[in-house]
């Protein structure tokens, strides 16, 4: 008999956490992260990761399992992703980042692992020459991708030239190359995909909610104070969570508090209309629906992983 992987994908403040843990509970499951800031472990409250009494009521694992630094690729995900999976009786991948679900789901391209010594020197000419002068550079070896990334997107920038160094084939190349790995091509695992996608409207009011009460309530303030504390990269990824960027300049005195949550706000929204777009547009076979909708489906669902 095939095992049985649930997936269950959706914008922020969608309620995924919330019904991953009602259908871990009913169906003894194992709930596997498939959120991209909520890895790392230095934002519980900001990135909303599930709360310490949730993550005891049934396993869940990836979870704040990875430094702040350094970045976590999508790449690196699927492959802990996989182990935990092949670990778990019923494995439940919930999350909002849809380039985690795809790279898992249908595999990634081919490039080879980049060598200590050529990462460590690109990081360190990015550190000293700057992401725009890198940029310029990418742009003259591999415009493709160059004109994909913005300028000051040092991460993917110091990515592309890493794997044009190491390979002497631009990153643009080897994406044109089929796709390695997926689960979609394991015949020992039976896939049901489920996206949250409630009303917008619904959806912007629980962002904002949320976000207020996390710094009024919550500790996020302290949360953020602690990342500050520890000097890291402006370019990571965890220095990007939502909310981040605006309470930092918060906290150094740059902006004023009903601002950062204003600009937090919108700067959620926005990125959860992105969510909404991306599982609506590039995974259109899933089931979806709001989390009411998909409630009504328990039963079902339950009787799917049983059989």
């Amino acid at each position: 008999m095939k095992k049985k992987v649930i997936f269950l994908g959706g914008p922020t403040a969608s309620g995924k956490s919330a019904l991953a843990l009602a259908l871990a509970e009913q169906a003894r499951g194992v709930i596997i992260n498939a959120d991209s800031m909520q890895v790392y472990d230095a934002l519980r409250i900001i990135t909303a990761r599930p709360s310490v009494e949730d993550e005891a009521r049934v396993p869940h694992v990836l979870y704040g399992y990875r430094p702040a630094s350094p970045a976590c690729s999508a790449a690196d995900w699927a492959a802990d992703a996989t182990r935990a999976i092949d670990e778990a009786d019923l494995p439940i991948v919930t999350g909002g980042t849809g380039l985690y679900f795809r790279t898992l789901i249908d595999g990634i391209s081919p490039i080879p692992d980049i060598p200590d010594a050529i990462r460590a020197d690109i990081r360190s000419r990015m550190e000293l020459e700057g992401a725009f002068a890198l940029h310029r550079e990418l742009d003259a070896r591999d415009p493709i991708i160059a004109a994909r990334l913005e300028p000051g997107d040092s991460q993917r920038i110091a990515r592309a030239l890493e794997v044009l160094t190491a390979t002497g084939r631009p990153l643009s190349d080897w994406q044109r190359e089929p796709n390695q790995g997926g689960l979609r091509n394991r015949t020992d695992l039976d896939l049901v995909c489920l996206a949250l996608t409630p009303p917008r409207a619904e959806l912007y009011e629980r962002c904002d909610r949320r976000l207020a009460l996390m710094m009024s309530e919550g500790g996020g303030l302290a949360e953020i104070k602690a990342l500050m504390a520890q000097n890291l990269d402006p370019a990571l990824p965890v220095m990007k969570a939502l909310g981040v960027p605006e309470f930092i300049r918060h906290l150094s005195g740059n902006l004023s508090y009903e601002d950062a949550l204003t600009f937090g706000q919108t700067a959620t929204r926005q990125y959860a209309k992105r969510q909404l777009t991306w599982f609506r547009n590039q995974f259109s076979d899933w089931v979806s629906g709001d989390a009411q909708h998909l409630e009504s489906f328990m039963a079902e669902i339950y009787s799917f992983i049983r059989f």
